[in-house]
């Protein structure tokens, strides 16, 4: 099997991840409508199509996007959702301006070394290009999404704060189903550098990496069940476990 395959797929009850190019985005069935966290990139469309209409529903019908931060790898269905479909685009402040520009992000380290370095994250890099990567338009996102808020957002969603990989990164909580959307807080696959396993992504797409370690405690603290990542599958072991693992493979 292709290692990260293209596809939807359902991950618990009312949830179904829409994953392209190693990059994930999910969709949440809700009473008060569905919601996607996150977006992608451009081509991952017909699969967000297909998606929604699995639980009878078209993108006229989602009632938001909340994303876990303004990188173009997850903001790339954005433009489309909000021009052809007026749908509400929602992110924390701070990456307000990275929404606008998704390829003007924070790094420690450079890029250009990594596929050297790292010669098995070249497919994927490929493949990423080919959904799109690299004709992302940037998009005028709604700064509100509040950790600590006392109101969860629409589906359930609760915001956690998780700065580091960028200066406004939020993972996603749902506590009815048991469920962490970390986006690249923790991910299960570092598209830089092509290791498994539950790690924080590389120092080439993360602003700050010793804050990024540090927000490992905000999600091992939401003690949910299932980790559903930006990138990779999904980790089943728990978040605490997701966590002391990721610490212990460190930030290449």
């Amino acid at each position: 099997m292709t290692r990260n395959p293209d596809g939807v797929f359902p991950v618990a009850e009312g949830v179904l991840r829409i994953s392209r190019a190693a990059v994930n985005c999910y969709l949440v069935d809700a009473d008060d409508g569905p919601v996607l966290v996150d977006a992608g990139l451009p081509r991952t469309w017909p699969l967000l199509r297909q998606a929604l209409s699995s639980i009878g529903r078209s993108p006229d019908d989602l009632s938001a996007v909340y994303l876990t931060h303004g990188h173009f790898d997850h903001v790339g269905m954005c433009d489309r959702l909000w021009h052809d479909h007026h749908v509400p685009l929602h992110v924390h402040d701070k990456d307000v301006p990275l929404a606008r520009h998704p390829y003007r992000y924070a790094h420690e380290r450079p890029r250009f070394g990594y596929p050297v370095r790292y010669p098995g994250a070249l497919p994927v890099l490929a493949r990423m290009v080919a959904a799109g990567a690299l004709g992302v338009h940037g998009v005028d996102a709604q700064g509100d999404v509040r950790p600590g808020a006392v109101d969860p957002l629409r589906g359930g969603l609760i915001p956690v704060a998780s700065a580091g990989h960028t200066f406004g990164h939020c993972a996603f909580h749902l506590p009815d189903r048991g469920l962490l959307f970390s986006g690249d807080a923790l991910v299960t696959y570092d598209p830089y550098t092509g290791r498994t396993g539950p790690r924080v992504v590389a120092r080439a797409a993360t602003a700050d990496a010793d804050a990024a370690l540090a927000a490992l405690d905000a999600l091992a603290a939401t003690g949910a069940d299932v980790v559903l990542p930006g990138h990779g599958e999904p980790f089943r072991g728990g978040v605490s476990d997701a966590v002391a693992r990721a610490r212990a493979a460190g930030i290449d």
